[in-house]
């Protein structure tokens, strides 16, 4: 590899190669997003390189991961060897050129999923502690103003997870943590994670929902496609990651969270959730006509609210306008953020569409970069 190539370039050619090997088995965080182009942009293609260039963006979802944790989570050596190439572990000048071509003044960085929470309980304690004093003593300090970050917790443990998310917010600096779905069996409803969600809340630190690959006995009923002997491997691992199944099992917690009444005993609690909402626009009067009567009772609130008051929504990946109005047809401005999912997709089309979309000045500021700095405290 040429040493002048471009981060974008080394992201493409790690994506075709991972890609053409037959035997490889998934993408740990989602493919690129497609190259989706803004009604405006389409009407006028000059509409992208004049409009709100001078917009500030903060990306609430953006991948790192590390040599240890790539070789913990790769499914086969193809998977390891595009993860490399795509540039995860690359937190200093390759990241930040891809930043600044973009116009993307800070980061958020997270785990590669799933994380450390299918490792062995005191090795996750471990490796948590380390990625996040890594993150913390590396990129942050080194490169001021231009990385935050989400702790990366040892789930297995709930209270392991919620004193090292205390002392990540309070030591580090913090803005949060970022979970990857199933917890063994569990969701983090379970009566296990109180611990975690009530320090969360008592620290005004915001959970990411992000999604990771189900157990297998729910890969198996649900995902597994292969009925004659057929090697469907690596086409079950997208059906039930970020082809689909991802955005169904992040719903799907947010969900169980509202409807076990998890926020009405942690009513400060705040959570996130990306890829525009994970379906939540599109069955928003579903839920709101077929769970009212019911929860009338058992939630201390109409069960919408709490999409309203407990949430907040990013954009990561899914750069398409008609996707956006939708959420913001049922979602306050106010409670939308910009992200790009980078390096798992092209983090300049995302700024660039971004910029593009017909939205008043004030709501693209918003959700560009002013509702960040509200949440996590920080400023551009």
């Amino acid at each position: 590899m040429e040493p002048t190539e471009k981060p974008q370039q080394r992201q493409a050619m790690g994506r075709r190669s991972f890609l053409s090997g037959a035997a490889a088995l998934g993408v740990g965080a989602g493919f690129a997003a497609p190259a989706i182009v803004t009604r405006a942009a389409a009407a006028d293609p000059s509409a992208i390189a004049l409009r709100d260039q001078n917009l500030k963006f903060i990306g609430a979802e953006e991948t790192y991961s590390t040599e240890e944790l790539m070789k913990l989570n790769a499914i086969n050596d193809e998977h390891k060897q595009f993860l490399e190439e795509i540039g995860l572990a690359d937190l200093g000048p390759g990241r930040l050129a891809a930043m600044d071509d973009a116009g993307l003044n800070v980061a958020i960085l997270s785990a590669h999923t799933p994380g450390v929470q299918d490792l062995p309980r005191e090795q996750g304690i471990d490796l948590a502690y380390r990625l996040n004093k890594m993150i913390a003593t590396g990129p942050i300090a080194t490169y001021p103003g231009r990385y935050q970050a989400f702790a990366t917790l040892p789930l297995q443990d709930p209270e392991a997870s919620a004193d090292e998310l205390e002392r990540a917010v309070r030591e580090d600096g913090f803005v949060g943590a970022m979970t990857n779905g199933f917890i063994g069996t569990k969701f983090l409803d379970h009566p296990d994670f109180e611990p975690l969600l009530e320090r969360a809340e008592a620290l005004n630190a915001p959970i990411y929902l992000h999604p990771g690959y189900p157990p297998k006995e729910v890969l198996d009923i649900y995902y597994r496609t292969s009925h004659n002997g057929e090697d469907t491997e690596f086409q079950d691992y997208l059906f039930s990651g970020s082809g689909y199944g991802w955005h169904q099992e992040v719903l799907t917690q947010s969900l169980r969270m509202i409807l076990t009444g998890a926020f009405d005993r942690f009513p400060g609690l705040q959570v996130i959730i990306g890829h525009m909402g994970e379906g939540l626009p599109f069955f928003y009067k579903r839920f709101e006509e077929e769970f009212t009567m019911v929860t009338g009772r058992s939630l201390q609130k109409p069960i919408m609210q709490y999409f309203s008051d407990n949430f907040w929504y990013t954009t990561s990946a899914f750069p398409q306008d008609e996707l956006l109005h939708l959420l913001l047809r049922y979602i306050s401005v106010d409670r939308v953020m910009f992200a790009t999912d980078y390096p798992f997709a092209d983090m300049k089309q995302q700024t660039e569409w971004f910029r593009a979309v017909d939205l008043p000045r004030e709501d693209k500021e918003k959700i560009a970069f002013r509702n960040a700095e509200r949440l996590f405290g920080i400023k551009v």
